[in-house]
């Protein structure tokens, strides 16, 4: 089970990289991160619709209503340019805490 300070943590830079594949909806990106992680990470409606609220506010997404069928309405989202240049920090910022950790786990296990 992901920690919910782990899971805090990585929801916007996920939401970025599923954007950068596409426009997609709330519930989409439920279902993406729930088969990419092979259910790891368990995302829920009211934990993603802040975030993705928060992220247009920050301008890193746009969001468009759409009718699809029945005439329903869907909100898609995209990525901005701001949203592509936060996903390449985000994605540097990750990569640096990644390969650290991983030194300390070498470190460690040699020290042995």
């Amino acid at each position: 089970m992901i920690s919910k300070n782990m899971l805090a943590a990585s929801t916007r830079p996920i939401i970025l990289v599923i954007l950068m594949r596409g426009e997609n909806y709330g519930y989409q990106i439920i279902q993406d991160v729930r088969e990419i992680s092979g259910g790891k990470l368990d995302w829920s409606e009211p934990m993603l619709y802040p975030v993705l609220k928060r992220m247009e506010k920050d301008g890193l997404i746009k969001a468009k209503w759409r009718m699809i069928e029945n005439k329903r309405f869907r909100r898609y989202y995209r990525l901005t340019d701001l949203g592509r240049a936060e996903l390449e920090s985000e994605k540097a910022q990750w990569m640096t805490v990644h390969d650290v950790f991983c030194r300390l786990l070498e470190s460690a296990a040699a020290s042995r």
